[in-house]
């Protein structure tokens, strides 16, 4: 009995070594991506000091997600996810090269970098959903919300790797062994897709030429989120106070070089407290897993959010040490935001239409984000730049504190797990073990 017992343990636990070997290429390639990023947005703040400059960099890091994002996660639905990844990650290690040589020749200017960040993130609207489906069919349902919080700590440690990496990089080497450092990370990340499979979702059976188009998809995607209303109000309510909350990070580099008259390490050290918070708040969620509506997590993690930011606003130039305190809980409330909320998703909708869900309600929820940016520059020379965190601080604690009042938001899952199924595809009792269907290793 003993040894049986042992022997389905070891069967339950064989997940583990393929989803964290990916899982750790993928890290890899963040932290380079992390470095890199933080390196370009100070030498932008140091070039320019402007304002709008460092908006419209965020509005062209945005721009592939809003306009093509649905579309993005339709054809991820349709695509093998690993070679999805595979391609994505080789298509931002040639763009990194690119942006490496444009340093190193001393030709590069700033449409460059927009060019670059746009060019970037059509990788990334790829990579990021194939990587959340494939979680979801990689991974146990009952892990789905240690996972996300094993993830909300790793996005943490990176906060802290990628700013203090970059702040010291900066100082010993030129932009472009930086740029270069991306390059070798993301070819790192490519490496495990190349030898192990990832589960395929199957789909219902359909009589031969019946399969929908991609619009065909793309339209049930849309009438599958449509049709939970407790998700709609959470998108709304996201676009809602993302309009100034989008800007108020944008615009961090030059809060900490024109209000608290700091330099690069500054920066560094309330990206790495927002990091370190992170951490903290993802090993609360992976040992507590949360509140058992998964939801009330959110939304308590989002009026926490709106709280400190509030704090942040009225903070003077001489109280930096407070900026990092409020920052590292930032950082915390950030990760109850994000965890528990993915873990709805994950487990809630089937794994064959993830893809088209995850990306469509990426790009609703960031598509105000835009306009804040847009009107970043001048309202911050007209009001200053703290007028982002007092907006932000307000949408964020009156969308938190109203949430609890809405029986469609704080019963999402129970309604989703009663009446919606993906239409015309197998449902999630049909699909069986994630690990049962696999990829084939040929290419």
């Amino acid at each position: 009995m003993l040894l049986m017992e042992s022997t389905d343990s070891i069967q339950a636990d064989r997940w583990k070594a393929p989803f964290f070997t990916i899982w750790a290429g993928q890290a890899v390639s963040l932290m380079g991506s992390g470095i890199a990023r933080f390196a370009l947005i100070w030498w932008l703040t140091e070039e320019t000091g402007s304002a709008t400059v460092l908006a419209t960099t965020m509005f062209f890091a945005l721009l592939p997600q809003i306009v093509l994002g649905p579309i993005a996660g339709a054809l991820v639905d349709r695509w093998s996810r690993r070679r999805v990844m595979i391609v994505a990650d080789a298509a931002i290690a040639l763009v990194s090269l690119w942006l490496a040589w444009l340093f190193w020749s001393g030709s590069i200017a700033i449409w460059h970098v927009y060019l670059i960040m746009l060019a970037r993130e059509l990788g990334g609207i790829f990579h990021w959903p194939a990587m959340q489906a494939s979680t979801s069919l990689m991974v146990p349902k009952e892990h789905l919300a240690r996972v996300s919080g094993i993830n909300q700590a790793m996005y943490g440690a990176l906060n802290i790797i990628g700013p203090a990496a970059g702040a010291l990089l900066l100082a010993i080497l030129p932009m472009h062994s930086i740029m270069f450092m991306d390059v070798v990370t993301a070819s790192l990340a490519i490496m495990p897709l190349l030898v192990i499979a990832i589960p395929q979702p199957p789909r219902a059976a359909r009589p031969e030429g019946a399969r929908p188009s991609m619009i065909a998809e793309l339209r049930e995607g849309i009438r599958y989120l449509f049709g939970w209303r407790g998700l709609v109000i959470i998108v709304a309510a996201a676009m809602l106070f993302k309009i100034a909350l989008t800007p108020a990070f944008a615009l961090l580099p030059l809060l900490v070089k024109e209000h608290f008259g700091r330099g690069a390490g500054e920066l560094a050290g309330l990206e790495m407290a927002a990091g370190v918070g992170t951490i903290l708040g993802g090993l609360l969620l992976g040992v507590w897993g949360g509140f058992k509506r998964r939801i009330a997590t959110t939304m308590l993690g989002v009026t926490l959010i709106g709280l400190l930011m509030l704090a942040f606003s009225v903070l003077p130039p001489a109280l930096f040490s407070a900026a990092l305190a409020l920052m590292l809980l930032i950082g915390a409330s950030a990760a109850l935001v994000d965890g528990p909320l993915f873990a709805v998703l994950q487990g809630s909708i089937a794994p064959e239409i993830q893809g088209r869900v995850f990306m469509l309600f990426g790009s609703l929820v960031t598509l105000t984000s835009p306009v804040g940016l847009l009107i970043a520059g001048p309202v911050t020379d007209l009001a200053g730049i703290q007028v982002w965190y007092v907006a932000a601080g307000l949408l964020c604690l009156l969308t938190g504190i109203a949430a609890f009042f809405m029986p469609s938001v704080m019963n999402i899952e129970q309604r989703q797990a009663e009446t919606q199924t993906a239409p015309g595809y197998a449902s999630d009792a049909a699909l069986g073990s994630p690990l049962a269907q696999s990829e084939p290793t040929t290419r």
